[in-house]
């Protein structure tokens, strides 16, 4: 039944990609879609990001001409997993509706609120914003590499082990704990400096479709960078961005496009093909995992390069039409 909703999902994500409006441009993405999925193996179906991934797509699609729709869907796809909220922060803040889809989001909220309620859960409503305070750094997150290398080479006491009480592989070394308890307030910076340039993007004149969704790709890239959980499944955020990326303009989302692509190919070798010589310290698998953690660097560096780019010729556009 699970993988069934997943299908239907995905198809119907499909059928908005190269239906209307994209029935041309949406085609070429479709396959770039279908061959991510094939790279990610297994995992673009046995994790909830499947459900949540087409649901987003949809939104970002819907974005420039329903901002107010793809706020529900993303407000939606936020109380399934918290990570949509990558997505709705910058169609919040491109849109002139945004104060609409604030409203809409606070109503999808108020519903789960009461759902909760009534269940008995309200308690826990806000769990998932504290129950990873505890956990260490994960194997596979971006900033745990430097204590791969120290485990791979046995330095300082470094080592990959099962954290039993989480089900978890994690590192531990010199400084390891420490980077696990700033990993948190850094994701937060990471956050507010990203929606900070967004701004500035926007007072500086940028256009809005391509604000929000290379702000999209920023914010949700940093969300997997700055986290010190690194499931593999986390890489299906970053598909749907894309897809609506190269809906919206194919040339200028070719390169973030190959890198994802290079990230799913790594990140399928590590999990589940090679995951077992990982965890083992094998130099060759944390050669992998260091490339593709490389790739994510480099992805979030391009997005940010990209919505900075958008701001300064904005500016300098004002700037001639005012001269």
């Amino acid at each position: 039944m699970w993988t069934l909703i997943i299908t239907a999902l995905n198809a119907a994500g499909l059928f908005v990609l190269t239906r209307g409006p994209r029935r041309t441009t949406g085609i070429a993405p479709a396959w770039w879609w279908l061959f991510f999925t094939a790279f990610m193996g297994y995992l673009s179906f046995a994790r909830v990001e499947g459900i949540t991934a087409p649901i987003v797509l949809v939104a970002l699609l819907y974005a420039a001409t329903r901002p107010v729709a793809a706020g529900i869907l993303l407000s939606i796809a936020t109380w399934i997993k918290v990570w949509p909220a990558a997505v709705l922060v910058p169609i919040i803040i491109a849109s002139h509706r945004r104060l609409r889809i604030i409203a809409c989001g606070a109503g999808v909220t108020a519903a789960v609120a009461l759902g909760t309620y009534l269940s008995g859960g309200l308690p826990h409503i806000l769990d998932f914003l504290t129950n990873q305070g505890e956990r260490g750094m994960q194997l596979e997150a971006t900033f745990s590499t430097p204590w791969v290398w120290l485990s791979v080479l046995n330095i300082g006491g470094s080592k990959i082990a099962d954290n039993v009480a989480i089900n978890s592989t994690e590192v531990y070394g010199p400084g390891a704990n420490v980077a696990a308890f700033l990993m948190q307030p850094l994701l937060v910076l990471a956050a507010v400096a990203g929606s900070a340039l967004l701004l500035w993007a926007l007072r500086r004149g940028a256009e809005p479709e391509e604000l929000f969704l290379e702000g999209a790709l920023m914010m949700t890239t940093a969300f997997i960078v700055f986290n010190k959980v690194g499931s593999p499944q986390f890489i299906i955020w970053l598909a749907p961005v894309v897809i609506a990326g190269l809906t919206h303009d194919w040339n200028r989302w070719r390169v973030p496009a190959a890198l994802l692509m290079g990230i799913a190919m790594t990140t399928f070798v590590i999990y589940p093909l090679f995951y077992t010589p990982l965890i083992h310290a094998n130099p060759v698998m944390a050669a992998v995992l260091t490339t593709r953690n490389v790739l994510l660097v480099v992805l979030l560096w391009w997005s940010v390069q990209r919505t900075v780019e958008l701001g300064r010729k904005s500016g300098a556009r004002s700037a001639i039409r005012s001269a």
